[in-house]
């Protein structure tokens, strides 16, 4: 909690000491507030005298009323320190993760890192906002009275000091059983995320399967369990204030029990017994409310551990150092080679991609087929460094991949994923990712070669039509045109089409892998289930568990590859698929 204090608090020092400061004048009318009332009860009530009545009345009326303009002023301050140093908590999390390699990530998972900016941020904003407002008036309250109780009387000081240790030790113990309980509840909320993204991310599976009452089950299952460690929680904290005010009106029964005899005997006045209950009723609430403190506190330190796991978290991805890399290419390097790479999600994970090598020359095009599992996506991901290598290298126009600035590489590389993902606002804006000065005539020629053309004609707005979140407006097969095109806007050298077909007829997709090929002579990758889609490749890579099984053309590979012969008469008729074939 401190480390992101000292980190983010520099904006904000200001409202940090200002909020204090005034909350410390209004300590300093409360502590008096008992005095003037002693003042009242034994010069006005005792004496029969209206008038110091009236101007003892009055001046606690005017002593609330700069009270409560300072509470006012510590209340701004505290929105302000706590709204600001959340808020940039909440974007410096949000860029690093952004900065954060597909490795890292993969670590994390995506409900966690939604919880920690969230409900972890707001569990620390929380804190900042009473650590202005109260950590400073509970504690200086509960001394101040101390203090100006001990200097009514010190015999019936003693009664605080008994009270005071037995409040602290309960204290004490409640919240030794409660703090690791608090960290699971971070982690419960992070189970109830990720149910709850996968319902509603996937409700048209669920509904189609017909399993709403399974995840409904598997939700309340979440919720129960998450439910159930608040609820113990809640019954340990629970505890604490029944405790401490049966020790706070026991010490108050004490007081008036001593006191009504030092009244007797002419040693206390009965507004100095008054003063000395308000006090003592004073020191036992702020105990009250700092227990409540620092258990706020304890759930913002657990929060705040868990966000600073995600700042202190490198990525295994850098590009320090790196020169830009001149293009184009020296004479005769190929667009892509792989040098014995391979790949493990994971210390002691099995590879996924193990030991491939192979070369494909600029402008040639490149054919990934696999089954299921094979490696396929994960091996693309290393032509564009969103996972490096374990062994092996993988270089792009002559350079290895850990060489090139990642924004420059990344530019050089377009990539269509595996899912077709697309955000809220318009075609253009999602069309011009790649580059945001890209003009009108840029843009339809991407949608043109992607086949996404004659549908955004159609559409009122044309560039400008509204984009929904996750393009849910759009079909399947619109959304992989759509984010084909994008990946086609700033002319890559290298195109990486990762199963980003799947939801095309094979007419569209025919007359797409022809247009991409004449399309400024870029070097293509095309990753699929389809024999269709690589069959006209230059070259063919057929995975199996993350090694090559076959390398060659489709003609080459029907003669030498066991696998690739399956999967072509799986899909195919004999006659379609020519020679090679008995």
């Amino acid at each position: 909690m401190f480390e992101l204090l000292r980190r983010f608090s520099g904006k904000y020092r200001r409202y940090l000491v200002i909020g204090p400061a005034t909350k410390l004048i209004e300590v300093f009318f409360d502590l008096l507030t008992p005095l003037v009332v002693a003042r009242m009860i034994d010069e006005g009530v005792g004496h029969h005298d209206v008038h110091a009545t009236l101007f003892y009345g009055g001046l606690l009326i005017a002593m609330a009323c700069v009270g409560i303009c300072f509470t006012l002023v510590c209340q701004k301050m505290a929105a302000l320190a706590s709204q600001g140093i959340g808020t940039d908590i909440r974007g410096s999390l949000y860029a690093h993760i952004n900065e954060l390699s597909y490795a890292e990530l993969d670590r994390f998972g995506t409900p966690s890192l939604i919880t920690r900016i969230t409900n972890d941020v707001n569990q620390i904003q929380l804190a900042v906002a009473l650590g202005v407002r109260q950590l400073i008036r509970w504690p200086f309250l509960a001394v101040g009275s101390m203090v100006a109780a001990l200097l009514i009387d010190v015999k019936l000081g003693l009664i605080f000091l008994v009270c005071t240790p037995l409040i602290g030790i309960v204290f004490w113990i409640v919240m030794a059983k409660c703090v690791p309980y608090f960290k699971q509840l971070q982690q419960k909320l992070d189970r109830i995320g990720l149910i709850t993204r996968e319902g509603l991310s996937g409700a048209r599976v669920v509904r189609a399967f017909v399993r709403e009452d399974h995840e409904r089950e598997r939700f309340h299952e979440a919720a129960d369990d998450q439910a159930a460690t608040a609820i113990a929680v809640g019954k340990l904290s629970s505890t604490l204030n029944p405790i401490t005010f049966l020790v706070m009106n026991l010490g108050v029964c004490a007081i008036l029990w001593m006191g009504g005899i030092q009244v007797d005997t002419g040693a206390l006045t009965q507004g100095q017994v008054m003063a000395f209950v308000n006090y003592m009723t004073q020191t036992l609430l702020s105990i009250v409310y700092v227990a409540n403190l620092v258990v706020v506190f304890t759930k913002a330190s657990a929060s705040a551990s868990r966000v600073n796991e995600v700042l202190h978290c490198r990525s295994s991805i850098t590009d320090d150092g790196n020169a830009e890399v001149l293009l184009p290419a020296a004479d005769g390097a190929p667009a892509i080679a792989f040098d014995h790479a391979s790949f493990a999600f994971g210390s002691g994970a099995t590879n996924a991609v193990d030991d491939v090598t192979f070369t494909v020359d600029a402008g040639q095009t490149l054919g990934i087929i696999g089954g299921t599992g094979a490696g396929k996506s994960t091996l693309v991901s290393l032509i564009s460094r969103l996972y490096d290598t374990v062994s092996g290298s993988v270089r792009v126009m002559g350079t290895d991949v850990r060489s090139w600035p990642l924004c420059q590489l990344r530019h050089v590389v377009g990539i269509v994923p595996q899912r077709a993902s697309l955000v809220s606002g318009t075609i253009r804006s999602n069309l011009q990712w790649r580059d945001e000065k890209a003009s009108d005539d840029a843009l339809w020629a991407a949608l043109e070669t992607a086949q996404a053309a004659e549908f955004v004609r159609k559409m009122p707005d044309g560039l400008d039509s509204k984009v929904e979140a996750g393009g849910k407006n759009f079909s399947g097969g619109q959304r992989q045109r759509l984010t084909i095109a994008r990946a086609l806007v700033g002319d890559p050298s290298i195109l990486v089409m990762d199963d980003s077909a799947s939801a095309l007829d094979f007419k569209t997709d025919a007359a797409l892998r022809h247009t991409i090929r004449k399309h400024g002579g870029a070097t293509t990758v095309i990753v699929s289930q389809r024999v269709s889609a690589v069959r006209d490749a230059d070259l063919i890579c057929v995975l199996s568990h993350g090694r090559i099984a076959g390398l060659g053309t489709h003609d080459e590979l029907l003669g030498s590859c066991d696998l690739y012969r399956e999967i072509c008469l799986s899909q195919l008729r004999r006659e379609e698929l020519g020679k090679g074939v008995c």
